[in-house]
């Protein structure tokens, strides 16, 4: 099939990524191009995937600053935004594709791929918003009605008050790739993610302090005034913050780690660092919530508590030594690789294609 994969415009896609959908949408570009499709990605000025064919859209990612996704509050300004798309969807309509799939969480996407005649799937990587809700109900109004999927179940149940969910595409992970430890190596704990407030970044510290374990912290700092407020515990011993680190040194890192942490403050629609925590054979220590009790299996590859039971976690980190590491990487193996996500991406891509008038 021809592909076309538009991305989140927010950056490029060059290592270390901004995010979980930017790193999904590496290996399901590589993924979908290694099983024969013509895959072409969308993305921002700079970006580039090895093996992968990327159309540079012109847009300038930094220009879209107001646009960053904030849980608590709405874009400061859509119009960089509404440009950015309209320019994007037109150059994706220049080309003829078998169906286009849109990883971005804007509503001038959902608007402009509207106008597309090309089959469109949608991918919903945020908690539920009325806004994209609207854009996606008009959308369904167009004269090429898409196809909207949610990337676990939990997030479809919420997002069916406001869109008809056509089905779920979770993220998969690439466990070939990924290196991994049978035995723990430390009792250090890490936390991975952006520096912003939904991620729980101080929630993490403050479980590994109620558990009097070093943390490592490692993540772009998304919200300056959320960052700013995290890097001032480097003056906490037991507390190493680091960038985001490219993707093989986040997977040792990972490896090395006794625990990882997930305490997030929203209903996390997936939980890609979870899976990846699995793979290297960590078990994981979070809030049960959102998508991530689709992803740890819970007293076998995690110890998931009640959201925001700070000292529930903490002591979860002591029976989170006692899991097997083998467990853990057995679970991503079987439930959490790349390639059942494929398989189910091929199943909606062809969905969608028969819907080509």
């Amino acid at each position: 099939m021809r592909i076309a994969l538009v991305a989140p415009l927010i950056a490029p896609f060059r290592e270390p990524q901004l995010g979980g959908v930017q790193t999904f949408l590496v290996d399901l570009a590589r993924g979908l191009t290694g099983r024969g499709h013509e895959v072409t990605v969308f993305a921002a000025r700079g970006s580039r995937v090895e093996g992968v064919r990327v159309v540079d859209t012109g847009v300038d990612a930094a220009l879209l600053g107001g646009t960053l996704f904030r849980p608590d509050r709405e874009p400061t300004d859509d119009a960089p935004s509404d440009a950015a798309f309209a320019a994007t969807l037109a150059l994706v309509g220049s080309f003829d594709f078998d169906v286009v799939h849109n990883h971005a969480f804007d509503v001038p996407a959902i608007r402009h791929a509207a106008s597309l005649a090309t089959p469109v799937l949608h991918s919903l990587h945020m908690p539920v918003d009325p806004r994209i809700g609207a854009a996606l109900a008009a959308a369904r109004r167009s004269a090429h009605s898409p196809l909207v999927a949610a990337v676990s179940e939990a997030q479809a149940g919420t997002w069916r008050r406001l869109a008809t969910i056509d089905g779920v595409l979770r993220p998969g992970i690439p466990t070939a790739t990924i290196p991994w430890r049978a035995t723990r190596a430390s009792t250090r704990l890490l936390f991975a993610g952006r520096l912003s407030p939904e991620k729980g970044a101080l929630e993490a510290v403050a479980i590994a302090r109620a558990a009097r374990r070093r943390l490592l912290i490692c993540g772009p700092a998304y919200d300056p005034e959320y960052a700013a407020r995290v890097n001032a515990l480097v003056e906490d011993s037991a507390v190493e913050i680091l960038p985001a680190l490219e993707r093989r040194a986040l997977w040792m890192a990972m490896a090395d780690s006794a625990a990882v942490l997930c305490p997030a403050q929203w209903d996390e629609p997936f939980g890609l660092v979870a899976a990846e925590a699995n793979a290297c054979g960590t078990p994981v220590v979070g809030f049960r919530r959102g998508g991530l009790p689709e992803v740890v299996s819970e007293g076998v590859t995690g110890i998931l508590v009640a959201a925001g039971d700070v000292a529930g976690a903490a002591e979860g980190v002591g029976r989170a030594d006692e899991l097997s590491r083998q467990s853990c990487r057995g679970h991503a193996e079987r439930d959490l690789d790349l390639e059942a996500t494929l398989d189910a991406h091929e199943r909606m891509y062809r969905r969608a294609a028969a819907n080509r008038g």
